[in-house]
């Protein structure tokens, strides 16, 4: 069953249904997930863990994101201006 849900996981090509976001517009859904993935990414590395299990944030925020929006929210990030609470 675990195998099952792994090779699901895997085999993502677009981001599933998201009850949270049920509408056409999916920006939100988008800035959602990129958040998520930082806050994951954030508090595995903070813990000691393993960051592959932010993966599934970074799929489905790449999926669904423009190119441009990542890489102003990157430049952001980095410069320190980033408006989003990571």
């Amino acid at each position: 069953m675990a195998e099952d849900m792994e090779t699901k996981l895997k085999n993502y090509k677009t981001a599933p249904f998201d009850s949270r976001f049920p509408n056409q517009n999916q920006t939100r859904n988008c800035w959602q997930n990129y958040l998520d993935f930082h806050r994951c990414q954030k508090a595995m590395t903070a813990k000691g863990g393993d960051i592959s299990v932010c993966e599934w944030y970074q799929r489905v925020y790449q999926s669904l994101c423009p190119t441009s929006w990542v890489t102003d929210w990157d430049e952001q990030r980095a410069e320190g201006t980033f408006p989003g609470k990571i």
